[in-house]
């Protein structure tokens, strides 16, 4: 069966995380359902990362299998349409229609993916950015749906310090939301903080993979490293233990963003792919 690709955008606020609900919007909902406006038939999403209620993306991936019917309603052309190398390339543009101009997510491109290709399991890092206004910057309304507001001045350099204290392979349980059966092991490969211009603290997250709510439990462990509650090997105490606490707040959902997936070279695709079904199953 012929597989797509798609990279999406959105903004998180109005929906209920990423994973398609019964009566609720979700964002997986909203893309299937206008993919089958399109298609004619249903077409299930398989996501690289499954993000919370109000969680952004700007590079959330995603892919989907077509059977032969489905494959030649999506590559179908226009009178209209410019001439792609990629038949289906023009999805995203039609999909854009259906979605409308402004709407609170995006397909920014589609394409016949690589052969061993997995949106999921062939993924070998995420990104996210994580961004918190404090009394020194102030509140912006202009950005209060992707930054959440401290009152408290934070020190930026604890909280970098803090973070890169808790950098490599650990089990991260006391930063999860635990899960039947799921493993907190994790390799976080990077985590740093700095102000941006406008002086909006801006953290970088790198891992292998999250396990549930780990982002924001790492960020409000780091801001309460910058308001002086926390020192940075407290936080490393903290994960040693792995034990949950009560010591720090997980922050908001709407100051964090998805930005990035990353993939391995094309001829290591499907056998990355192969290696995460694995390890995931022997868990």
């Amino acid at each position: 069966m012929p597989r797509i690709r798609l990279d999406i955008a959105y903004d998180g606020t109005h929906f209920r995380g990423w994973a398609r609900q019964p009566g609720l919007r979700t964002v997986q909902g909203v893309l299937e359902g206008a993919l089958e406006r399109i298609i004619g038939s249903p077409v299930p999403l398989t996501v690289a990362g499954r993000t919370d209620a109000g969680v952004h993306a700007s590079g959330q991936v995603a892919h989907a299998d077509l059977d032969d019917a489905q494959w030649a309603r999506a590559t179908q052309r226009r009178r209209d349409s410019v001439r792609h190398e990629d038949p289906v390339a023009p999805l995203a543009r039609r999909l854009t229609g259906v979605l409308g101009q402004y709407a609170d997510v995006a397909v920014l491109r589609t394409s016949s993916a690589l052969e061993g290709f997995d949106a999921r399991f062939s993924a070998v890092w995420r990104r996210y950015e994580y961004r918190v206004a404090d009394a020194i910057t102030g509140y912006d309304p202009l950005e209060r749906h992707r930054t959440t507001t401290v009152r408290a001045e934070l020190d930026v350099e604890a909280m970098d310090a803090a973070a890169r204290s808790l950098i490599g392979l650990h089990d991260f349980a006391a930063y999860c939301k635990p899960r039947p059966e799921s493993t907190t092991i994790r390799t976080l490969l990077d985590y740093e903080w700095r102000r941006d211009d406008l002086g909006v603290l801006v953290a970088h997250v790198r891992a292998d993979a999250f396990c549930h709510s780990m982002v924001r439990a790492l960020v409000g462990a780091c801001v309460a490293a910058g308001e002086g509650k926390l020192l940075p090997e407290h936080l490393v105490a903290i994960r040693d233990a792995r034990l949950r606490t009560s010591e720090f707040k997980v922050l908001a959902a709407r100051g964090l963003t998805l930005t990035e997936v990353g993939y391995p070279a094309d001829d290591l695709l499907a056998s990355r792919a192969e290696q995460t079904r694995r390890r995931r199953d022997d868990e």
